[in-house]
């Protein structure tokens, strides 16, 4: 009697292959814990850097103290960084196009796009809400320009951009994305706060801003393209080198040390000399120390979410 029939298995080569934007259903999705967790931390600092920097008498004269010293560096170092904020928005707009551009037309990630640019819009929306119609400034006897100024809608829009662009990149090339739109941003602050637009808080705020709006985009980003989001960890690519995590960290220690002696020189009981430029260096710092820890956390959560999967 002749033996029945088998159908034949479907080998691993015979599978039909997806587009890079199409789930990723051999893959395990990514944890969801981690996401919104970031994403609560992220409004947490947010409203603290709120309530001491804009609410409280302290806060409103460091962060003032920051801006009105920016008038120390007028000059080159102003007349470059008013150039630079001149072109930011079309600068933003274009770096965000050629990336999303080239991850969803040669990539084919196109549920990742769209959803990075949603995430990416939302971020500036939020930020022009929280501006001109949530929070506000009371008077504490600190003499400044009238009306809220946080968060800043340029270092915003420049963080969002170089984050939307981060989401979409291939995991091994993440932390290099990460490390090189994070110097955009910050650079993009302390330019607001040398040609006196922002105070530090400001700029701060609108890092945790995009941090808070990114971070549940980032889950669905994963969850969406499980099939492209996978790597080896780090060192497995030139991208993916762990020296692009390392950098900013030790820029933001470096930052911490700025700031650390910047304010005991001018503190009461130490140093006590009348300050020219100590809360402006502090107030940079500040930047630097914000943005490149937001930059660090998103490396490593989205690595930790990629690899292996």
């Amino acid at each position: 009697m002749p033996a029945p029939i088998r159908a034949p298995e479907m080998t691993q080569a015979a599978r039909p292959k997806t587009a890079e934007g199409d789930a990723g259903a051999a893959h395990g999705g990514p944890r969801f814990a981690p996401f919104p967790l970031a994403s609560l931390a992220a409004i947490a600092a947010l409203l603290a850097t709120y309530l001491f920097f804009v609410r409280t008498t302290t806060g409103q004269y460091i962060d003032e103290s920051a801006l009105v010293e920016a008038t120390d560096l007028y000059g080159p170092a102003s007349k470059a960084s008013l150039r630079f904020l001149d072109y930011l928005p079309l600068i933003s707009v274009g770096l965000g196009a050629v990336g999303l551009g080239y991850a969803c037309l040669v990539r084919r990630r196109w549920a990742a796009s769209l959803m990075a640019l949603a995430a990416a819009g939302g971020a500036n929306l939020a930020t022009q809400l929280l501006k001109n119609d949530v929070l506000t400034r009371p008077y504490r006897g600190i003499e400044t320009f009238a009306g809220n100024s946080l968060p800043s809608g340029h270092t915003t829009l420049a963080a969002s951009a170089a984050a939307a662009v981060f989401l979409v990149a291939s995991p091994r090339w993440r932390p290099l994305v990460a490390f090189a739109g994070g110097t955009y941003a910050v650079g993009t602050g302390i330019a607001t706060l040398v040609n006196q637009w922002h105070r530090p808080a400001d700029v701060v705020a609108a890092f945790l801003v995009v941090a808070a709006v990114m971070s549940p985009a980032a889950w669905l980003v994963l969850r969406r393209g499980g099939s492209w989001n996978t790597w080896e960890g780090f060192g497995s690519h030139p991208g993916s080198w762990r020296l692009w995590v390392a950098l900013p960290t030790l820029i933001g220690l470096g930052a911490a040390a700025v700031a650390m002696v910047a304010l005991v020189r001018i503190a009461p009981g130490f140093g006590s000399e009348v300050s020219t430029t100590n809360y402006f260096w502090a107030g940079c710092a500040f930047i630097v120390i914000s943005g490149y820890l937001v930059v660090t956390a998103a490396s490593w959560l989205l690595a930790a979410a990629s690899r292996g999967r």
